[in-house]
């Protein structure tokens, strides 16, 4: 029998590679380990990269073992699902992996300027109704211009037409520097490339789900330089023909910005 959410966040209670800091905490309590990652955890200088909204963290994982010269936290709200990664890593003895459990608009208060070199964003909620939420929203850029070293890289792998478009109007509007994109990350001229090969190594649960279901995987990996004011793009987005697996979208509303 599998174990319940309240024996999951037990366990991760527990767990040396799991720091839980939602909002209601951390607004009272200063993380004492911002600016010190390296030495006080990872015990090493390798690079540092964030996979934002981390889901069960099997992307973090698997980011960890095939990268032991780097240094890899997950991050996300839901712990029940981040259990899984965690348990993973734990059983694994992978020490260059890590989760961190809380909000990620506050993310900016766990890691010290240029504390971070690459930042995931895989499989993001595409929140076509408030530009705001999304993770590759000048909102949230801002926020990780605080702690990404300057020109540090911002990946995004999504099935998500609507935030993959959304995104790449982002970027071009606000001339960032953009080192790969395509609309089909498995399409067959792109097998062999190295270029891409990081980032079609790795497949998520749900995104086996969506290439069984026909979707494209779109990519883009792009450099988020200090300077510069960011703009939001003003354009209609068609929106996404569904909202989750198997499930058709709510709104009857065609686009949106």
């Amino acid at each position: 029998m599998s174990k319940g959410k309240l024996a999951k966040f037990a366990d991760m209670e527990t767990y040396e590679n799991v720091f839980q800091y939602p909002y209601s905490v951390v607004s009272d309590v200063e993380f004492a380990m911002r600016g010190h990652w390296h030495e006080q955890y990872f015990k090493n200088n390798y690079p540092i990269v964030l996979e934002l909204g981390c889901g069960k963290g099997e992307y973090a994982v698997e980011l960890a073992r095939k990268n032991p010269d780097r240094n890899f936290i997950g991050v996300d709200i839901k712990g029940a699902r981040m259990w899984t990664g965690a348990t993973l890593a734990l059983n694994e003895g992978l020490r260059n992996v890590a989760f961190l459990r809380t909000n990620i608009e506050i993310i900016d208060r766990f890691f010290a300027k240029d504390e971070v070199q690459e930042i995931w964003l895989t499989f993001s909620d595409p929140q076509m109704k408030n530009p705001r939420k999304r993770l590759s929203s000048t909102y949230f850029l801002e926020r990780y211009r605080r702690f990404l070293a300057d020109g540090g890289i911002v990946h995004l792998k999504t099935d998500s037409n609507f935030l993959f478009t959304y995104t790449t109007a982002m970027v071009d509007h606000n001339h960032l520097p953009v080192e790969l994109k395509t609309e089909d990350l498995y399409a067959e001229d792109r097998q062999g490339d190295a270029a891409f090969s990081t980032a079609a190594s790795i497949q998520t649960y749900y995104e086996k789900m969506w290439l069984e279901r026909g979707l494209s995987i779109k990519y883009i990996k792009f450099r988020l330089p200090h300077e510069g004011r960011l703009e939001e793009p003003d354009i209609e987005i068609p929106l996404d023909e569904y909202r989750s697996y198997h499930r058709t979208k709510r709104s009857s509303l065609e686009t949106a910005k």
